[in-house]
């Protein structure tokens, strides 16, 4: 049997750059989370590529490869393995779709860019991740909604698994806070009108969005360390279902969630009670959360162990959240710490749960950590990572 481990990290969120830097500000009670929104506030392309290719790149893309490059970096590959790539978004070019819309309408067709198609198209970041590192082996886009950085990492683990490639650059990136996509999710009611992400709370009234990109290298285990190298964990488990039920809604008996959930453990050989913690879905809406509650407590008998919304701290990355919280699992594991829910403060009863309010949290012997990625189109995909 193939272990699917992880050599490289990166991270680019409304709390900065870098996974170890994400990690401590996690733990620091800190949030990205400003006027409504969680913005990559910080970051330069100029630092990540020319300002010719800046111009040619969406910021989905220049966010996905700005993490790319700093998980190629960590996992220090050398010579020329069998490389593949996943890397998804929910919704692509979404600043680039907007402006040139405008430049038509008002300009008419000499003032849409040349540029136009692939700045937009979901695909343009493996394309280009492809192109920076010179991956030749097999590679696609996965395009599920808030579930795409997830599914990215178990299809990546798959392709392993088949012995298609050694190492495989995966994850999730995102940029749609431009105002066509915020006034979008605003007019279904999904986005928070206090602008404050409060996952489990009782005063919890939607989603703050964010933007941001994660990207992991995968690779298999012998590989890894026939190589030599620092391994932060095991993407152990992968699964994946389909509500099939509306939408933009979760079933309500959250039947796609608990598939989902118990595929992953399933796949990692794993039993509930070896799971020490979850990172939640957690979006902070008031159907959602409520529903994700009752889907672990139906998987994990009645007591579901603590569980954080990363959400609370960098809102909703969409396409990239997945992604992004995998990271937040690993630096769970590897510092035997939980990261708070941010914004927690009055419990609602039908949405009862250890949120770690009050952490960061020690966890001393903590093995195995759940991520849960459920999308618009009821598409869901959960992973189980586990402490190298």
């Amino acid at each position: 049997m193939t272990d699917v481990v992880v050599t490289g990290r990166g991270v680019v969120t409304s709390l900065g750059e870098g996974a170890d830097a994400f990690v401590d500000a996690l733990l620091e009670r800190r949030s990205g989370i400003a006027d409504g929104t969680g913005p990559c506030a910080a970051f330069d392309p100029g630092e990540h590529m020319s300002p010719r290719e800046a111009r040619r790149i969406d910021r989905f893309a220049q966010l996905a490869l700005a993490a790319a490059d700093a998980a190629w970096a960590e996992a220090g590959i050398d010579g020329d393995p069998r490389v593949g790539i996943v890397v998804g978004t929910g919704v692509g070019g979404m600043d680039t779709l907007e402006r040139e819309v405008r430049n038509f309408l008002e300009g008419g067709e000499r003032e849409v860019s040349p540029h136009f198609v692939p700045m937009i198209m979901p695909n343009a970041a493996a394309g280009l991740i492809a192109m920076r590192l010179g991956i030749h082996g097999p590679g696609f886009c996965v395009s599920s909604a808030c579930a795409t950085g997830a599914h990215a990492l178990g299809e990546a683990k798959r392709m392993l698994e088949r012995g298609e490639a050694d190492v495989v650059v995966a994850g999730g990136a995102e940029s749609a806070l431009c105002g066509t996509s915020r006034a979008a999710f605003a007019r279904m009611g999904a986005t928070s009108r206090a602008g404050v992400s409060r996952p489990f709370d009782a005063r919890r009234d939607g989603f703050v969005m964010g933007e941001g990109a994660g990207i992991l290298v995968l690779e298999r285990g012998e590989h890894a360390r026939a190589r030599g190298a620092r391994i932060h964990g095991l993407l152990a488990g992968y699964g994946a279902s389909n509500d099939a039920f509306h939408i933009t809604q979760p079933a309500e008996d959250g039947r796609g969630a608990v598939a989902a959930m118990r595929a992953a453990l399933a796949d990692a050989g794993a039993q509930p009670a070896d799971v020490g913690h979850v990172n939640a879905h957690g979006t902070g809406t008031p159907f959602n959360d409520r529903i994700e509650v009752a889907a672990l407590r139906e998987v994990f008998a009645g007591d579901p162990p603590p569980t954080t919304s990363t959400k609370s701290s960098i809102g909703h990355l969409l396409g990239a959240a997945g992604a992004v919280e995998a990271v937040a699992a690993l630096g769970a594991l590897e510092r035997s710490t939980l990261a708070p829910t941010l914004n927690f403060a009055e419990p609602d009863p039908e949405c009862e749960i250890d949120c770690v309010p009050d952490g960061p949290r020690e966890a001393p012997g903590l093995n195995a950590v759940l991520s849960n990625s459920f999308g618009f189109g009821g598409q869901n995909a959960s992973l189980v990572l586990v402490a190298a």
